[in-house]
């Protein structure tokens, strides 16, 4: 069976070991566009962490509040909505829960201020700076480059595993054409990185 790669922030730890030369040349877009799909899964997480100034459900993503006792997910205790671009509303299925909802925010350290007015939370985003937006672009194309540097070294190693593979009695032929597909979907990733970030370039610099 292909040994799956494992992840480090971007990066994978590739292993060539024991593998089946038949059903890795076989299988091997699928499974290296598995693993670069984890690499665009993890960006655009990078790029929610991002704030642009604008209110986002997606800002409280990973909260947990204190449910009597259990770490629950903030998104299973209230409805949280966004009743204009500025403003972040958080009511809670019971009241009991307005201060643990507070106190989870806080706790999170996201620079959100809650206020609670005894039936809801409500997140007033603060508005940024053009200095402020620009080193958030800067941010964003950092996340950007790391991502396309993993893309380009699980490339390079699956590369490095073809040419070994035929050095080793698999067909040049069939080898040349993995290559050419394994460049193709590199290709397409790449670009996928490219309009993700400039999409939210585009947020962040639209006052």
């Amino acid at each position: 069976m292909v040994k799956h790669l494992l992840e480090t922030h971007y990066f994978f730890i590739f292993d060539s070991k024991n593998y089946n030369m038949e059903m890795d040349i076989s299988t091997l877009g699928n499974v290296a566009e598995a693993n670069f799909k984890k690499v665009i899964a993890h960006f655009k997480e990078e790029l929610v962490k991002i704030r642009a100034g604008k209110a986002s459900v997606s800002m409280l993503d990973g909260i947990m509040v204190d449910y009597y006792g259990t770490p629950t997910a903030l998104s299973q205790v209230a409805n949280i909505n966004t009743p204009d671009s500025k403003t972040l509303s958080i009511q809670p299925w019971e009241k009991s829960m307005l201060a643990p909802i507070e106190q989870a925010i806080f706790g999170a350290n996201l620079g959100l201020t809650p206020m609670n007015d005894g039936e809801f939370v409500r997140i007033i985003i603060p508005p940024l700076t053009e200095d402020r937006r620009k080193d958030l672009v800067k941010q964003a194309k950092s996340e950007g480059e790391n991502a396309k540097v993993s893309i380009r070294n699980e490339r390079q190693k699956w590369m490095s595993f073809i040419k070994k593979e035929v050095k080793d009695g698999y067909p040049e032929d069939a080898g040349k054409k993995k290559e050419s597909e394994l460049e193709g979907i590199v290709k397409n990733y790449i670009k996928n990185i490219d309009d993700l970030f400039a999409a939210k370039e585009k947020d962040i610099l639209t006052v």
